[in-house]
C-alpha cells in the first residue's frame, strides 16, 4: 500500500511558479486533474499576453490552458492560497525566488521544484538551498526524462518525484500523476538531482559529437562513458546507483542526448558549427541549464577527486576557448584504460 497523501482537498489551489515552457507545461499538467492551479511569472508582459491567448504560443503552440489555470502575477496572492507550490524557475534564480516566499507561505505549505542544476558559484544542489532557506520543512523535487512539449500534449511519459518524506513525495506526485504520465516516488534526493545536473552537462557533449558527424557509434559511446562518469560522482556525493540507472539518470541522460527538443544538445550542435556561445544563448531564448552546471559540476567533481573527463572537455569548449575538434582529440588520446576501473574512464 502506498503511502497517503498529505490532505489538502482534491480541489486544493497549487501555485506553479515559473511561466516558461516547463512551468507552463506542468502548469497545465496540474489542472487536467481538476484542481485550481494558478500559473505566476516576473515578465508582466508575458502574464498578460498568457491571459490573454490562454495558451503559451511561442513554447507550447496548440496547447490550450485548461479552464481551471489561472494566471496570475502578484506573487504574495499566490504564496497565501495555494496549499502547494511548484517551483519551475531557472536555477540560477532559484535561491532569491525561495528566500521571497519563505515569509509568503504558511509552514504546512508543500514546496517541490521541477528545475535542474546546481547553483552557479557554490556548486550546491537546490535541496540543500532549500534547507538553508526554510530548515526542518520538507520537500520534494520533480524529475526524469520528459520535455516540456509532450508533457503539455498529453503524451505517454514517467517521470520521478524525489523527497526524504515519504508524504510529501506521494502528495506531490498526486499533482501530476495521470492516466498518461506515469509517477514513480523516491527517498534519494541527491542522486536525483545529481542525474538532472550532469545529464545536462553530457547532452552539450552529445550535441558537439553529432554536430561534427561523428555518427551513432559516437554518440553511444560518449553516453555510456558518460552514464560512468555519472555513477562515480553520484556515488562520491552520496547518491544511489539504482537512481542513477533510473529515471532520473539513465533515462533522463538517454533523452537529452539523442532529441533536438534539448536545448542543451542544440547548444552542443550549435558550438560544433563554430558559433559562439553568446550568439547561441542568445538565440536559444531559454536557459540551456547545461551551460551554468558544466562548470559547477566539474568543481564538484574536482572537490571529491572523481575523474570526469568528458565534462572537463565540456567546460574547455565552453568557458577555456577550446575548439570542439581539439576536445574530441584531447578524450581520444587519454591513455588506456580497462574498462571496469572504477575511477576513471
Amino acid at each position: 500500500m502506498g503511502t497517503a497523501p498529505i490532505e489538502d482537498g482534491a480541489h486544493a489551489t497549487l501555485g506553479v511558479l515559473g511561466a516558461g515552457a516547463w512551468g507552463t507545461a506542468l502548469a497545465i499538467t496540474m489542472a487536467r486533474s481538476g484542481r485550481r492551479v494558478v500559473l505566476w511569472g516576473s515578465d508582466e508582459a508575458r502574464m498578460a499576453r498568457l491571459a490573454h491567448e490562454r495558451a503559451h504560443t511561442a513554447a507550447l503552440p496548440g496547447i490550450r490552458f485548461p479552464d481551471n489555470l489561472e494566471i496570475e502575477n502578484d506573487l504574495e496572492r499566490v504564496c497565501r492560497t495555494a496549499a502547494g507550490l511548484m517551483l519551475a524557475v531557472p536555477s540560477g534564480g532559484f535561491r532569491t525566488l525561495l528566500r521571497v516566499i519563505t515569509p509568503l507561505c504558511d509552514e504546512a505549505t508543500t514546496v517541490a521544484w521541477a528545475t535542474k542544476g546546481l547553483e552557479s558559484g557554490t556548486h550546491k544542489r537546490l535541496s540543500e538551498i532549500h534547507s538553508e532557506a526554510r530548515p526542518g520543512r520538507p520537500a520534494a523535487l520533480l524529475t526524469g526524462p520528459t520535455f516540456a512539449r509532450e508533457i503539455a500534449a498529453g503524451l505517454p511519459a514517467a517521470m520521478t518525484i524525489a523527497s526524504q518524506d515519504p508524504v510529501v513525495a506521494e502528495t506531490v506526485a498526486s499533482w501530476v500523476r495521470s492516466e498518461r504520465l506515469r509517477v514513480y516516488t523516491s527517498d534519494d534526493v541527491i542522486g536525483a538531482e545529481i542525474g538532472g545536473a550532469v545529464k545536462n552537462v553530457l547532452a552539450i557533449a552529445a550535441g558537439i559529437s553529432d554536430g561534427l558527424g561523428f555518427g551513432a557509434n559516437a554518440r553511444a559511446a560518449l553516453i555510456t562513458r558518460g552514464l560512468a562518469e555519472l555513477l562515480r560522482l553520484g556515488a562520491a556525493v552520496g547518491g544511489r546507483a539504482e537512481t542513477l540507472i533510473g529515471l532520473s539518470g539513465v533515462g533522463d541522460l538517454v533523452l537529452t542526448c539523442t532529441d533536438d527538443l534539448s536545448r542543451n544538445r542544440r547548444v552542443g550542435l550549435a558550438l560544433a558549427g563554430g558559433r559562439s556561445l553568446g550568439d547561441i544563448l542568445g538565440e536559444l531564448g531559454q536557459a540551456a541549464e547545461g551551460v551554468a552546471s558544466a562548470r559547477e559540476v566539474y568543481a564538484l567533481a574536482r572537490e571529491h577527486r572523481v575523474d570526469m573527463p568528458i565534462t572537463e572537455q565540456v567546460c574547455q569548449v565552453l568557458f577555456a576557448g577550446r575548439s570542439p575538434q581539439a576536445a574530441v582529440t584531447a578524450l581520444l588520446n587519454r591513455d588506456p584504460r580497462t574498462e571496469a576501473d572504477p575511477a576513471t574512464a
